[in-house]
Parts: structure tokens; sequence; C-alpha cells
């Protein structure tokens, strides 16, 4: 059984426990209010041999309170395959939970609410590949892991934003198709200027709402800041950040800044609450955009969830299998690409 939490993001330098750094993360008031659902829910998934896999984006009393791992969602897909556990409870949207269930067929794979989408996602179908097949014939088709199983089996590989370059540099192709995020794969692109790019015109909800204009603001109010982007971020806010990378690799630059210096993280709100209480001394800005759907998950829908093994995630067989290749592909390139070291991705 799994019992340790594997944090694959940042170590305390306290040595504290996840719990007991969680205590420092709500108002004294709001801990002692959410305490007894987080005590609940980890005597249940001692009981139901079950771990809590949660995205970085996660709200604090999730990612600190009841996470066995943390993560982006390539540490996350490599996590869900390695795990004995016999219940995974996916704290994260539907597309994450789909490809834990496509790593682990043999397992129960629980979304606390099954509404938890994505724009993003949502935003292209398998059909839709197939009449990008039928447009670029012969050409390799990349998708981000943000995609349903139905357009994941219909790919040649997946990839995530901290190794979208190195799994397109891996097919040695000097064109290719690249989906849904167009934003992603312009930043591919520039990284890869001999490869042709195709691009899907989807994008995040969240990410998009940022622009240059503002980060360039965040310089003039706080001088010296370091500004860390992700790379679903449009161009202009790519332009104007010292750093673009993956939730991991913001993660490995903010490991790296000295105690006293500030940073803004240009990406969903609830990651810089989480990453504060593990890089104490930095101070962080804190834009806030909030994913809706992100936030359909709470601490009393995971509760819920593992009291009533609801809602469980199911993925065709065929479907299943076909997808399972386009992922395999991905965790193959290695984990170098994983790594949240400092540095341009």
């Amino acid at each position: 059984m799994t019992k340790l939490r594997s944090n694959l993001l940042v170590v305390a330098e306290d040595g504290g426990t996840p719990l007991e750094r969680a205590t420092h993360a709500l108002p004294d008031i709001e801990w002692a209010a959410v305490l007894p659902t987080i005590e609940a829910i980890n005597a249940l998934k001692v009981e139901r041999n079950a771990i809590v896999l949660a995205h970085n984006y996660m709200t604090p009393d999730i990612y600190h309170g009841v996470a066995d791992i943390v993560g982006d969602s390539l540490g996350l897909a490599r996590e869900a395959a390695r795990t004995d556990a016999e219940v995974i409870v996916f704290a994260g949207v539907h597309f994450m939970a789909e490809t834990a269930k496509i790593t682990c067929p043999d397992k129960t794979v629980l979304i606390p609410d099954p509404n938890a989408g994505c724009s993003l996602a949502e935003s292209i179908t398998g059909v839709d590949v197939r009449l990008l097949r039928e447009r670029f014939p012969g050409v390799p088709i990349v998708a981000y892991v943000n995609t349903s199983a139905d357009v994941k089996a219909e790919v040649d590989i997946c990839c995530t934003s901290g190794n979208a370059v190195e799994v397109v540099r891996s097919l040695g192709a000097d064109e290719i198709v690249f989906l849904p995020d167009q934003y992603l794969g312009k930043w591919v692109a520039s990284q890869l200027p001999e490869v042709k790019v195709h691009l899907w015109e989807g994008a995040c909800m969240v990410h998009e709402r940022f622009t240059g204009e503002e980060l360039r603001s965040y310089r003039t109010q706080t001088p010296g800041v370091q500004i860390l982007a992700h790379p679903e971020c449009p161009p202009d806010v790519l332009a104007e950040a010292d750093y673009v990378g993956s939730t991991a690799g913001m993660v490995g630059f903010v490991r790296n800044v000295a105690p006293g210096n500030r940073v803004v993280m240009v990406t969903e709100c609830s990651m810089a609450d989480n990453i504060a209480l593990e890089a104490p001394g930095v101070e962080f800005v804190r834009p806030c955009n909030l994913c809706p759907h992100m936030k359909k998950i709470t601490l009393d829908k995971i509760l819920h969830s593992l009291r009533t093994m609801t809602t469980e995630v199911h993925v065709d067989a065929d479907i299943a299998e076909r997808a399972r290749r386009s992922v395999d592909r991905m965790l193959a390139i290695g984990t170098s690409a994983a790594a949240p070291a400092g540095g341009t991705r």
C-alpha cells in the first residue's frame, strides 16, 4: 500500500510533513473548519488502499492536507502508472483522471466531480483529428496531454508543457501538427525553428487572459520582480517573462531564487499559494486568475468520492488501448524533460 506522500515538487526545508505545513496555509479559524474533513479523508484512504493525486492548481487544503502525490500533468501521469494503490482519487480535471485510467487500467480511478472539465480539452475531438490526418497526410500529430482520451487515441504521441519541445524534437520530423493549444504550439515552434508547426486554435481560458501589458505593469509596480510564465500564455506575455516553463519548471526556478527576492507566477492562482509554503523567504506577487473547472474539486467532494466510490472513470477499451500508445510514447521520452530545472524550456 502506498502510504507516504511523494512530493514531485519541492521538499520543505523544515522537514515538516505536508499536513503540518498545511496548518500555515489557512487562517486558524478556516483550518479548524476543514481539519475534521481532512482527517476523515486520510482515514478512508487507509481503509480503501487509496491515494489522492493532486494537480498543482488545487487549493492549499487539498494540496497540503490530503494529497499523496502532487505535481504537474507529466509527473502525475508517471506516478499514476507506478503506484501500488488500488484506488486513485484524482484531484484535477476530467482529462487528467482519464489519463490515469489509461495508464492504470486495472485500478479504480475516481474523480470527485465529473463536471470538472477543461476549456482547452473541449476545443477538439477525435473526429477533428481524423480530419487533420486527411488534410496533412503523413505528418506526425502531437497532442498536448490536456485532451480527451478520444483525441489521444487518434494522435501519434502526447506531450506536456514540460516536455513538448523534447517530444517534438524526438520525432525527427521537419513538419508536425500540434494540438490543441495554439500558444504552447507557438512556443514549441519558436524553440524549434527548423520544424514547421501546424496549429489548432485552442487555448486555456485561464492563461490566455494574461497580457504583456499586465506583466509590464508588474515590473513598474515591483522593480526587480522576476516573472515566470507558463507557455500556454500568449506570445506577448512570454516575451516579457524572465522564465518560460511548465509548472514543475517554475518550481525548479523558485528553488534557486534567493530569499528576499520577488517573483510572479503567470499561471493559475492557487499554485503560488501552494509553492509559497515551500519557498520561505521568497515573496510572491500574485495575479489571481482562477480555473473554475479545477475549483470544482473540493475537500467535501473528495470525502464523498471516497465514501461512495464515485464517480468512477471509465474509458472504452479500444480507445484506451490506442490512447495508451500515445501516452506511453510520451513517457518513454525519458525523465530529463520532466525535471524541474531552471532555465527556459
